[in-house]
């Protein structure tokens, strides 16, 4: 079953502690952040000339601001992300999908890019009604990044021009996507538990049944461009933590098991790749069923 929410501090000074730190991070990141979607804005007038140019100044964007938030964790609170599995090359092209169970998800999941340097090359599967949020939002239009309206039949089309431009212009990358669709929670477990059953397949316990089409897709259309597949596993120890909780100091140390899976070998024709999820999202479930019983994953 899912892992429980994150208990905050019981002592208030403690909780008041992590207010007085939190805060003031809080403001400084985001308004630090419209100042950088000021830059980025400026930097449309570089496309016409050198998409090349417009590129790199934005990965330089996203590699300092993404850069803060994560230090914001490691020097002020000494969060700690503890790597377990296979070793990845640097600066590898890659398509990247993970568990998902809160927002705090991806901050771990940057912190680990950063030491491959990959954090200003993450591109990510982004709801279309992200776009228009002031600060992140806006940020990530400027990176290359599929913005989606949970459609497959409207989403399919703009998903293909993304990747198309991508290889064409041989854009450095991680494509970051989590095939569960959505945050776990006791009651999505439930529904997917119901679906499985339906489905014929193994019920999960920790994850969701993840969805196919898009990985599918991703797989088929970056090909040529990666050459591996990264399978990343979180896990968190005490509970679960929100992004505020990640701000104010409360989650000092996440889990992330990795396998990473040579582009080559995995099935050529869509209905094999998403066998292949979902073998992958089984043997997930069965990590973190470790996980949770012994506080490290297996072959760590």
């Amino acid at each position: 079953m899912p892992l429980p929410p994150l208990d905050n501090p019981p002592r208030a000074r403690d909780r008041a502690a992590g207010l007085a730190t939190g805060l003031p991070t809080t403001a400084f990141l985001f308004s630090s952040l419209i100042a950088i979607n000021s830059a980025q804005s400026a930097s449309l007038a570089i496309k016409p000339v050198s998409r090349q140019g417009f590129r790199k100044f934005n990965r330089w964007a996203a590699d300092t601001w993404w850069g803060w938030c994560v230090e914001a964790g490691e020097l002020l609170y000494d969060v700690r992300l503890v790597v377990s599995g296979d070793d990845v090359p640097v600066r590898e092209n890659a398509i990247v999908f993970a568990n998902h169970q809160q927002m705090t998800d991806i901050t771990f999941l940057m912190a680990y890019a950063r030491t491959k340097d990959r954090l200003g090359d993450l591109k990510w599967f982004v709801k279309k009604a992200v776009k228009y949020v002031p600060g992140v939002g806006w940020g990530l239009s400027f990176l290359d990044c599929p913005f989606l309206e949970r459609n497959w039949a409207e989403d399919r089309s703009s998903i293909e021009r993304t990747f198309a431009s991508l290889v064409r212009d041989r854009v450095p990358m991680w494509l970051v996507t989590f095939p569960e669709g959505t945050r776990l929670t006791a009651q999505k477990l439930e529904s997917s538990r119901a679906w499985a059953e339906k489905q014929g397949l193994p019920l999960p316990n920790h994850t969701l049944v993840p969805r196919t089409k898009g990985f599918v897709a991703t797989v088929q259309g970056l090909r040529s461009h990666v050459t591996a597949v990264y399978d990343l596993t979180l896990g968190y120890e005490k509970g679960v933590p929100s992004l505020w909780q990640y701000i104010q100091g409360f989650a000092r140390k996440a889990h992330l098991h990795v396998r990473r899976y040579p582009i080559d070998s995995l099935p050529s024709d869509d209905d094999g790749i998403a066998r292949w999820l979902q073998e992958r999202f089984g043997e997930k479930d069965a990590l973190l069923e470790g996980f949770y019983r012994e506080g490290a994953f297996a072959g760590g």
